[in-house]
């Protein structure tokens, strides 16, 4: 006899089981839990293949001790399963269901009148680093997948990576020019985080999406975020004016609040070269895996190779407190790359919280250029400021 036990969806809870051959009629094999759960005198099964032919069902059920049918649950103690849904059905889930069920587990919820987006992530082992917290590339990573269930949970988001229906039809796409985020503290392994995002007009062509995350158990907001995003068309690879019509879908979703006092003149980030930069990387090549579907490197994974160029007793030592990126030009599979950087060392000042006054001024400095290695055409400029892990 062949058997195949289905053990999704799983529960954190563990509990003693063991087989009974015909326990769930049918000439199927049952494998049980007897300890009893919110129904009276029941029993947890997960119901799998018996002798050829029998039956197949994935699931947790409920057996009634007495005899009867298998009732469908998707709740133990009070919390939902993943991917379990309740039905007259007790074999199969319908797809509308599951498709509904998903919705539930993916998105989060619209607040302040639906000008405010807001979803949880908890901290996954694998988005930490050798500290044991979050890196700058998990929060980003956060921040880009609250921003694009932003748009789907509006109900704007047609075919492309974010594009509304109106961009789709005109082949246009969101790149994004800039981005500045700080960070007053990093989350741990298993830490809830809660992002709110919203967006709004920025000059006469572009849009601005601010975020901030929250450490969900305290509602502390320890990090902020804001960027500037431009429309560009798909095939041309050419930046557009951005559409009356598209501009008429987003504009009722505007909210005009500034969460990061606008970076100025002061704050422009200084090009370096073979002369002012204290280390180059070269060799740097993109892999399949870093490209997004609007075919060009995600904006994330340049973070990781600028960070190639900085040493290492500084990676070890220090956090990113803020880090501003603006995107000069797309990358492409087939480029290999080259990371610069110079580090400088801040003059102590007064200690005040970086998130309250702007950028401010970490324990360490660094400016950073990301270019193609064959011709030096500037991919991204960068700038970032360091604090002593202690004081993160």
């Amino acid at each position: 006899m062949h058997a195949r036990i289905f053990l999704e969806p799983m529960t954190t809870t563990t509990m003693p089981m063991t087989v009974k051959s015909g326990c769930g009629g049918g000439g199927s094999n049952v494998l049980c839990s007897h300890r009893p759960m919110a129904a009276k005198n029941a029993a947890v099964c997960v119901v799998y293949r018996g002798k050829k032919g029998g039956p197949e069902v994935k699931g947790l059920v409920v057996r009634n001790a007495g005899g009867g049918s298998h009732v469908s649950v998707d709740k133990v103690n009070g919390k939902k399963v993943n991917g379990v849904v309740s039905g007259k059905d007790t074999k199969y889930a319908s797809s509308a269901s599951a498709d509904e069920s998903m919705k539930t587990f993916k998105l989060g919820k619209f607040v302040e009148g639906r000008f405010l987006y807001r979803q949880t992530f908890v901290i996954r082992s694998y988005e930490i680093g050798p500290d044991k917290t979050a890196t700058m590339e998990t929060l980003m990573n956060l921040l880009q997948e609250t921003a694009l269930n932003h748009v789907t949970g509006s109900g704007l988001a047609s075919g492309g990576f974010g594009a509304t229906h109106e961009m789709s039809l005109r082949k246009l796409i969101w790149v994004v020019t800039r981005i500045n985020i700080q960070v007053d503290k990093y989350s741990s392994w298993g830490d809830v985080v809660e992002i709110d995002t919203w967006v709004a007009a920025s000059g006469k062509n572009g849009m601005r999406r601010d975020w901030i995350i929250r450490d969900y158990n305290t509602q502390k907001i320890i990090t902020r975020a804001t960027s500037t995003w431009v429309i560009m068309n798909r095939e041309t690879r050419r930046l557009s004016k951005i559409p009356e019509q598209v501009r008429e879908e987003v504009k009722p979703f505007f909210l005009d609040r500034t969460i990061i006092p606008h970076i100025g003149i002061d704050y422009k980030i200084d090009k370096l070269n073979e002369e002012t930069a204290q280390n180059i990387r070269s060799g740097l090549a993109p892999r399949w895996s870093d490209m997004d579907v609007n075919q060009h490197v995600n904006n994330v994974k340049y973070i990781g190779w600028i960070l190639e160029s900085v040493p290492l007793n500084v990676l070890e030592d220090y956090h990113l407190s803020s880090m501003t990126l603006e995107y000069r030009r797309e990358c492409r599979q087939s480029n290999l790359l080259e990371s610069l950087t110079s580090m400088e060392t801040r003059e102590p000042e007064e200690e005040k919280p970086a998130l309250d006054d702007g950028p401010g001024k970490g324990e360490l400095g660094s400016t950073h250029l990301l270019r193609l290695q064959e011709d030096k055409a500037e991919i991204v400029r960068a700038r970032a400021e360091w604090r002593a892990k202690q004081h993160i």
